[in-house]
Formats: C-alpha cells, sequence, structure tokens
C-alpha cells in the first residue's frame, strides 16, 4: 500500500503551480512530447484555466482524459469538448478516448474521486481490474450519476498507473474520509484498488 502526501487547502491556483513544475521538469528532460491524463467534473475547469496562463510549451503537451460521457464533443457532459475548449487555444493536444486507443506513458495522472470511491469512470459496480489486460474500456455505471446518466469510456487502473506521479484534488470531508480509508486498506473501492497498486508518488489536494 502506497502513502500521500497531503496539501490541505489548495487553491486552483495551488495545484495550477504544482502541475506547472512537474510539466516544466518532464518536458525539460526529453526533446519528444509529455503525455498527461486528466480528470472531467467541475473540480479541474478552474485549475486548467490557471494551467493555461502558464509558461509551459503546451505544443509539446498532449492532454488525455481519464474518463468521458459517450455523448458528442459539443455535448454538456463531454469531458473532452470541455478540455478542448481551454486548453487547446494554448496549443495542447487533446486526444479522444477510444476503445481501441493505446495510452501512452503518463508525466501526471491526475485524478478525481467521488463519495462512492470510483475513478474515472471505474465505479464500484464495474468491478475494476488491477491487472486489467485492457488499457480503455467502455462501462456503465449503475447506477447511472443523475446529474450525467450516459454510458462511460475510461482508462483502466492499469493505464492509469503507467504514470511518473498520481495527483487527487479531492473536496469535502466525506470524501477524504473514504480516500483515507484506501490508503489504510479499510475496503475494496476501485481508489483502494488502484492505490493498492501504486509504487510512484501520490500528492492529494484537498
Amino acid at each position: 500500500m502506497t502513502t500521500a502526501h497531503f496539501v490541505e487547502n489548495a487553491s486552483a491556483s495551488n495545484i495550477a503551480d504544482w502541475l506547472e513544475e512537474r510539466l516544466s521538469a518532464a518536458l525539460a528532460s526529453t526533446e519528444g512530447d509529455v503525455a498527461i491524463t486528466v480528470p472531467g467534473g467541475s473540480t479541474p475547469f478552474p485549475i486548467f484555466e490557471e494551467l493555461s496562463q502558464r509558461s509551459l510549451d503546451f505544443s509539446r503537451l498532449v492532454v488525455w482524459p481519464g474518463d468521458d460521457r459517450l455523448v458528442p464533443e459539443d455535448h454538456a457532459a463531454s469531458n473532452t469538448g470541455k478540455i478542448r475548449a481551454l486548453l487547446e487555444p494554448v496549443g495542447a493536444r487533446i486526444v479522444p478516448l477510444s476503445e481501441d486507443a493505446q495510452p501512452p506513458h503518463f508525466a501526471v495522472s491526475w485524478l478525481g474521486m467521488g463519495a462512492d470511491g470510483h475513478i474515472a469512470s471505474l465505479f464500484p459496480n464495474t468491478d475494476p481490474d488491477p491487472h486489467d489486460p485492457q488499457a480503455v474500456r467502455r462501462l456503465t455505471p449503475d447506477p447511472l450519476p443523475p446529474e450525467a446518466p450516459f454510458d462511460r469510456i475510461t482508462l483502466t487502473i492499469p493505464a492509469l498507473l503507467n504514470s511518473d506521479a498520481l495527483v487527487f484534488v479531492i473536496r469535502g470531508d466525506d470524501k477524504r474520509a473514504v480516500f483515507d480509508a484506501a490508503l489504510a486498506g479499510e475496503h475494496d473501492l476501485p481508489i483502494a484498488r488502484l492505490l493498492g497498486a501504486a509504487s510512484q508518488p501520490v500528492t492529494c489536494f484537498t
């Protein structure tokens, strides 16, 4: 079981600072592209806005959504469309998920977590496997979240763990309790399966 470094009461600017530092180091270490996977939902977008104003070589940054709702990109529920709207204008390349995609090694896997312990679109009912032979799966949450009642496409645990670092943004005491219990090995929810298989540094902003 891995451990995590917590940064309490972090602002969007604080998190963007961390991402800028990590991505700058990754870009400096190679002449090629650098890949990152990012979450959807409402929490990341103020952070994307902050990050888009930083002095990164966005032309070499390849951004993969960790998951998405199976809707067109111009649909209000599309993670990819919203990520594209913020980061493509500054030069980043956005890669929509598809079932035959081959995700790269990520400099950072940035994740959120639901109160039910789901990560990306790996909900408890989908029984995610830390040794899944597939990198991408199409799944149906059960129950379907009422705010986004759509089938999903998602990176699997091995694809998310193919990274140099894991970072979470966890807002709220209820989610923090689920995350802490996962770190302690007190349940078998998707977040616990991911952390149990992780070997890279884990940072959690609250």
